[in-house]
């Protein structure tokens, strides 16, 4: 008979009244930076905030571009510079903006496929979990206390022979 895998995602739902100084302030740098998007195309513009280990926050928003592929995810943008300015500090939050969308628990704001990946081994390669908000230009925010609620599954490095 076949076994049953399961995992358990688990995410909190806050209004933005209940969250604390320093969340509220990635939550609106991260709307500042959904504002600036490049999304000539899809008019969908997100924007993405992190609090680093250095306490230094990082901005990201999405670039967009005739050639499709040739784009970047807010989520993606965020991290990339992270690591790029500040190779040794851990990113310790992020907050993700999507203007466009109201969020409540039946409509998530979630990062795509691609970037869920890149969060994960950012996740992984270091000592901490990432804590991540999700919220759209209205509505609730999301939180998930690991990018492991959003990727159960994850492919890692630790898979590669």
């Amino acid at each position: 008979m076949a076994q049953e895998i399961k995992k358990e995602v688990s995410l909190q739902i806050f209004k933005e009244s209940e969250l604390t100084p320093e969340i509220k302030q990635l939550l609106e740098k991260a709307r500042y930076a959904a504002k600036n998007a490049r999304a000539p195309y899809s008019d969908f513009q997100v924007g993405a905030a992190l609090l680093l280990s250095d306490g230094s926050i990082v901005l990201g928003n999405n670039q967009e571009n005739a050639a499709y592929p040739a784009g970047l995810c807010a989520e993606r943008v965020a991290f990339f510079a992270a690591k790029a300015n500040n190779p040794t500090a851990s990113i310790l939050k992020a907050v993700v903006v999507a203007l466009k969308m109201k969020s409540s628990p039946n409509s998530i704001p979630a990062p795509c496929g691609n970037c869920r990946q890149v969060m994960s081994e950012y996740e992984h390669a270091q000592p901490e979990n990432i804590e991540l908000y999700l919220a759209g230009g209205e509505g609730d925010i999301l939180m998930s206390k690991s990018i492991g609620n959003l990727l159960p599954f994850e492919f890692s490095s630790d898979q590669l022979v």
